[in-house]
């Protein structure tokens, strides 16, 4: 790369303003907030909202790029900014970030990340006093890229080290790696399909995963896919679908799907022919699980309650409990998830999750089926519930068989409980492959009433 080609005589660069949001959404996120809640499009980031479709892929492509190669990234601009990041510089992290991803990962002339960059920081107020430096920064990351890039493993130091030491306590060194590389993936798109998988999988370009998810490569709106419309099917992850599945025929039974907000669990159950009360303590997010139920043209309960305080008229024939956790199982489909996550964080959600299991004990008619499971890799959050509820006299584990989840015999624990990994279901193309990180355990409660046990605080 050339001094002339990284010059600011080239005519300006298409993509200004999607780069320029890219940067503004970056910053937000390592502000502290979630991007899904950024990409929104009618309450995110407003200089997002504005862009045209086309103008916002690349943004969320940037974006996500930049934090799920977040760890190379930083570790590239260390070296190259001995003093590091100058005190009380605006946006010039993130914009310095999001130029870096462009170069470094994406197909992007370098001279074009560079001059949106500068013009980026001199925007800000704070940033636009260090565009020398800035400037002198990405010219040298451009020219130096290769050997930059081969200075680090990708595997391990996009996770942060807090993280990625708990995992390798969890499941050794050799599944964290399989498990790093394939967070560096772009997710696949998976649909649960009403009907005919094989036919919609031919339909939409895709392939037939385990327990009949219909699993594509994303391109473009997922509303403009085929069958979107009239309902045909709904966004889940193929491991976010087994626990539904572990209810067994739910066919007239009252379900109870606590915590139920996007609702695709709750889709699942109405498909099955459950009476299904869809219970989440956000008003905003149960009318998004209504909208959708409607699409689908699926009928269920939805409750608008705190699950810790909400009692049903009467006891339920199962209960579903997707509890809040971490989410770092999926990482895959949420990279800003390690960059927002505290080590706390995981105690105070497993103290959440065991009272909201006790509710959902307490919903439970005697013979009924309680499924817990959440979207997180720490132990906290679902094996050592597993550990304690076993000893619980008033439940009964429901050990789950390789059958029951289509064949997937290595996420079956030796307890009879579910640990998905992202490395799991591999494929021959890379983006088809992995599942979310489950965990997944069912009880029966026991006919004899018992008094539960609550957990010490």
């Amino acid at each position: 790369m050339t001094e002339a080609e990284l010059g600011t005589s080239r005519p300006a660069p298409s993509g200004v303003a999607a780069r320029n949001a890219a940067s503004r959404l970056l910053d937000a996120v390592l502000r502290g907030t979630p991007l899904d809640q950024l990409l929104d499009p009618a309450t995110g980031e407003p200089s997002f909202r504005q862009l045209p479709p086309r103008e916002r892929a690349l943004a969320r492509a940037i974006v996500a790029t930049a934090l799920r190669r977040r760890g190379q990234i930083l570790a590239v601009l260390s070296r190259l900014m001995a003093r590091g990041l100058p005190p009380r510089s605006g946006r010039l992290a993130a914009i310095l970030e999001t130029a870096a991803a462009q170069i470094l990962f994406l197909d992007v002339p370098a001279y074009a990340a560079v001059s949106t960059a500068m013009e980026d920081a001199e925007a800000d107020r704070h940033a636009r006093h260090f565009k020398p430096l800035a400037n002198a920064v990405l010219r040298r990351l451009a020219r130096e890229r290769e050997a930059l890039l081969a200075a680090d493993d990708a595997g391990s130091v996009n996770t942060p080290d807090w993280l990625r030491q708990r995992w390798i306590a969890a499941y050794g060194e050799a599944t964290v790696a399989k498990v790093a590389a394939a967070h560096l993936l772009e997710p696949s798109l998976d649909l649960t399909v009403k009907s005919d998988p094989q036919g919609w999988a031919e339909r939409l370009g895709g392939t037939v995963v385990p327990n009949d998810t219909v699993r594509l490569v994303a391109s473009g709106p997922i509303e403009a896919l085929p069958g979107y419309a009239e309902g045909a099917w709904w966004v889940q992850n193929a491991a976010a679908a087994i626990p539904c599945r572990l209810l067994g025929d739910v066919t007239g039974r009252r379900v109870a799907d606590l915590c139920a907000a996007p609702g695709g669990k709750t889709a699942a159950l109405a498909q099955a022919g459950a009476r299904v009360t869809a219970v989440d303590i956000s008003r905003k997010r149960l009318k998004r699980v209504a909208a959708n139920l409607a699409r689908l043209k699926l009928a269920a309960e939805t409750v608008a309650a705190d699950v810790l305080t909400w009692t049903p008229p009467q006891p339920f024939d199962a209960v579903l409990l997707d509890a809040p956790c971490t989410a770092t199982g999926t990482i895959r489909r949420h990279p800003d998830i390690p960059w927002l996550k505290r080590p706390e964080d995981i105690a105070t959600l497993a103290s959440l999750q065991a009272r909201l299991i006790e509710r959902a004990i307490a919903m439970l008619a005697p013979g009924g089926i309680l499924v817990y499971c959440t979207c997180s890799l720490e132990p906290e959050e679902g094996e050592a519930h597993f550990a304690r509820l076993a000893g619980n006299p008033a439940l009964q584990p429901l050990p789950v068989a390789p059958a029951e989840l289509g064949g997937l015999a290595e996420a079956v624990t030796p307890a009879g409980a579910v640990r998905t990994l992202p490395s799991h279901l591999p494929a021959a193309e890379p983006r088809l492959g992995g599942l979310d990180g489950f965990f997944i355990m069912r009880f029966l409660k026991r006919p004899t009433t018992v008094q539960f046990a609550p957990p010490s605080r």
